[in-house]
């Protein structure tokens, strides 16, 4: 089961948005988007279980720094 089957690849604006993971601090889910830097609105993009998912998530996106993580 693919929990975010069939969502569209969000386009990257680097002016606007940046890259973020929302962490459960009860059960550690973990889950890879971007962040409105005026609004703090939060699109979740992929959810990351292995470092794997985390690097594909920088790859397809072209992210090359640092991923904010927040709770």
């Amino acid at each position: 089961m693919k929990l975010f089957a069939g969502k569209r690849k969000e386009s990257y604006d680097s002016e606007k948005l940046r890259p973020a993971i929302r962490s459960s601090i009860c059960t550690g889910e973990k889950v890879a988007g971007f962040r409105d830097k005026e609004s703090g609105h939060f699109t979740e993009i992929r959810l990351i279980r292995t470092e794997k998912d985390l690097d594909d998530f920088k790859r397809e996106y072209g992210i090359t720094e640092e991923v904010e993580v927040f709770y």
